[in-house]
């Protein structure tokens, strides 16, 4: 009996530890230039006052991947980089369901979660290894795995590939 009730303690303990160890850090303040705002009914990574702002360091620091594929608004093969979307929301702790994806511009585009969830979802930082201006789309632009899934490579997609953007609203 004492033997089992080691093992259960030892047990919570190391689910206690993996836990506080493993789940997400606090999420630090920008220390450059803000290019991008999540805001949400419940963020549990706040770090300016109950939104989650990024600045390019912070988003580069995060899990991502890079991919060349072409693209209705380039030309040719375009290698695209950044964060994956999902790594965003997650530094972020925000919940919900869709995403208001919105641009420079105020243009806005709704994209359900689950684009980020599911598909390797790039929010990119850099074309061809150069970060972008605003007139190359830039700071952020929404890339979807055109590359790994052609099946993606049509107008239901190419409407939520925002470029430019500047913030994004995670709802329910």
């Amino acid at each position: 009996m004492a033997f089992l009730r080691q093992s259960f303690l030892a047990s919570a303990l190391a689910v206690s530890l993996l836990t506080s160890a493993g789940g997400a850090a606090a999420l630090d303040k920008p220390t450059g230039d803000v290019i991008l705002t999540i805001t949400a009914e419940r963020i549990d990574h706040p770090n300016v006052d109950g939104t989650a702002q990024f600045d390019l360091a912070m988003l580069e620091a995060l899990a991502g991947r890079s991919g060349e594929m072409e693209t209705p608004w380039t030309e040719g093969r375009v290698k695209f980089s950044g964060p994956l979307l999902r790594a965003v929301i997650e530094a972020a702790g925000a919940h919900g369901t869709t995403m208001k994806v919105r641009a420079i511009n105020d243009y806005a585009a709704d994209v359900p979660m689950d684009d980020a969830v599911l598909l390797d979802t790039i929010l990119a930082t850099r074309m061809n290894g150069e970060t972008m201006s605003i007139r190359e789309k830039g700071p952020l632009f929404l890339i979807y795995p055109f590359d790994k899934d052609p099946g993606l490579y049509n107008e239901k997609y190419f409407s939520r590939s925002v470029w430019q953007i500047k913030a994004i609203e995670v709802a329910r």
